[in-house]
């Protein structure tokens, strides 16, 4: 368990080293004015970079409980955090719906 945390970690810190290099780089290769020699080389330099360094490598994770499923954007948390603090009143403005 900690593992995974651990590893979700170094793949954020990764993505930010590498994230405007790889954004420059993928501007290069998609601009279809320079030579095909050149964007070779690009792209060359682009399958190069760590894996771990693209964003589709990191994984939303629950703040508390470190649960890799079912995690809500907007709080962080998984579903069943967000259930146990919202029955406790200890989420602003979140009420359980009645009708």
């Amino acid at each position: 368990m900690k593992y995974a945390l651990i590893k979700d970690k170094k793949r954020r810190i990764l993505f930010a080293f590498f994230e405007k290099r790889r954004l420059f780089l993928k501007a290069l290769l998609e601009d279809m004015n320079l030579p095909k020699s050149f964007r070779v080389l690009v792209y060359r330099e682009l399958i190069f970079m760590p894996r771990d360094s693209s964003i589709t490598r990191i994984r939303n994770r629950c703040v508390l409980t470190n649960r890799p499923r079912a995690v809500y954007r907007k709080f962080g948390m998984s579903r069943l955090m967000f259930r146990k603090f919202a029955w406790q009143g200890k989420l602003i403005g979140v009420k359980k719906s009645s009708w």
